[in-house]
């Protein structure tokens, strides 16, 4: 039991990795996106929109990274 828990630390660190790795990809993404606005190469709105898109796919993967979390948990904690 003690391996499993210890078990459960790793996969729970891994997925912290994950989320901050996904949080860092739409940190660059918005960025470039403002680079762009500030090329005028596209307009306000195209940027808010992209933003909220960003945002949205963000949220889409870190709940997909949630919900594999709490499976492989309860994976690993049944005997």
């Amino acid at each position: 039991e003690e391996r499993r828990k210890d078990l459960t630390k790793i996969v729970r660190t891994e997925a912290e990795t994950a989320r901050i790795a996904m949080r860092n990809i739409r940190r660059d993404a918005n960025a470039n996106l403002k680079e762009l606005l500030k090329d005028k190469l596209i307009a306000e709105d195209e940027d808010r929109r992209a933003q909220d898109e960003i945002q949205k796919l963000t949220d889409r993967y870190i709940a997909e990274v949630d919900k594999l979390l709490q499976t492989k948990e309860a994976e690993l904690m049944a005997v």
